[in-house]
């Protein structure tokens, strides 16, 4: 058997034990951090879905979806948000709020059904960021343990590499 097709121990380098507790080290850290990163998303969507629930807000039956049913999360959430803007402009003939003149007494409520809204739409970017923050938590878990785990391999080279100078 030639040289080129026997692999033995010597053909296997090992980079240096200081660089290589380093880059696990990281792996680590990436694995730590991402677990960090879905409790808090988790965190935040109770936290999210208890204040939505504590408000007691329940979709309206002319609803596009959801009629009868409690704002608890994510999509309940936007379908009240849609639905008071329906009321909004039905009561308006219309018109936003910047479209009535200053003087005209529905302006005001148009005023609150857009805070309305805003709080709303509020919650459902909440649910999306701590969505956002679990799911970038799970590829940084990932990362973290392929980085420890390569960092694990030794690196083969076949001696006929190191002789021809490359």
């Amino acid at each position: 058997m030639s040289d080129e097709t026997t692999a033995t121990t010597a053909d296997a380098i090992e980079p240096p034990a200081k660089s290589v507790g380093l880059v696990k080290a990281v792996g680590i850290l990436g694995i730590i951090g991402g677990i960090l990163l879905i409790l808090v998303g988790i965190i935040a969507w109770i936290g999210v879905t208890t204040q939505l629930t504590a408000e007691n807000i329940t979709i309206p039956d002319d609803a596009s979806a959801f009629a009868g049913q409690q704002v608890t999360g994510p999509f309940t959430a936007y379908v009240q948000a849609e639905t008071i803007n329906k009321h909004a402009l039905e009561a308006s003939g219309g018109k936003t709020y910047a479209e009535l003149p200053q003087d005209d007494p529905v302006r005001a409520t148009v005023m609150q059904a857009s805070f309305l809204r805003a709080s709303l739409f509020t919650s459902v970017v909440a649910y999306g960021v701590a969505l956002f923050a679990a799911g970038m938590g799970v590829l940084a878990i990932l990362f973290g343990w392929a980085i420890h785990r390569l960092a694990s391999v030794p690196v083969v080279v076949k001696r006929s590499a190191l002789s021809s100078g490359a």
